[in-house]
Parts: structure tokens; sequence; C-alpha cells
């Protein structure tokens, strides 16, 4: 079994999609807007040039993402992305850019779990886990 990640955005997919892809320093893969769409797609004229999918690699899964037609979306929350990195000088850029412009709830710090780990989320609003393995538990 596999399993990735599906983020659904309130119009900023697009700009989401170019920083993670800048951020993680991953290729998006495929990126189709609602008007590229073969046949009809159900969303107003002003969202024809929003998000129906894109995807890129974030490590060992696929991050997929649309833009939510109005009045379809619901605002993201009630889980967080877990990155785990071995090289400490990497831990503190990716959470540097992704804590730029979004909120801390825990800054990087040692814990009894991991050498480096913090807590926070973006300019889009994705919570974010950023740190270094620790000793097993």
């Amino acid at each position: 079994m596999r399993t990735d990640l599906h983020l659904v955005f309130a119009g900023q997919c697009s700009e989401a999609f170019a920083f993670y892809e800048k951020t993680f320093n991953s290729k998006i893969q495929m990126s189709m807007k609602y008007s590229e769409a073969p046949g009809p797609t159900p969303v107003p004229d002003d969202f024809k040039d929003k998000v129906m999918h894109t995807s890129m690699p974030l490590g060992s899964l696929l991050l997929m993402g649309c833009d939510s037609p109005p009045g379809r979306g619901a605002p993201m929350g009630g889980f967080q992305v877990s990155v785990s990195l071995t090289d400490e000088a990497e831990v503190k850029r990716l959470y540097a850019a992704l804590s730029e412009g979004g909120s801390v709830q825990m800054p990087l710090a040692p814990t009894f779990w991991s050498p480096l780990f913090g807590m926070c989320t973006d300019k889009f609003g994705l919570a974010w886990m950023v740190g270094m393995p620790g000793p097993q538990m």
C-alpha cells in the first residue's frame, strides 16, 4: 500500500506548490487548471484558472493539491506534515522557510525524543513538524 497526501486550498494552490517546490528542492510533476480539463467543469468562470490537480514528490510520498471551488472547501487543520532529516543545517533551513510568514507553535529545540525539533504553520495554513530522528523509544 502507498499513502500520499492531498491538500485542498482556497485559491492559493499554485502559489503554495511553487513555494513547496522551491523550499523542498522538488519538481512539480503535473499541474492542470480547471480550464484545461476535458469537458465542462462546474466552477465559476473567474475560477477556471485555479488548480484542479497538481503533484510533486516530497520525500517518500507524493504531495498533491487542488483549489476547492467556492462553497465546497473546508479550512485546513487537524493534521501536521512531519519531515525528518538527519542534516541539522537542512532542518534549520526548512524550518526557517516554512515558518516565514506563518506562525511558530514550537521553536526548534532539543527534546527528549529528538536532538532538534519544531512545529510551525506555513503562510498557506499547512502545519508542519520538522526535526531530526532521535533515540528509539
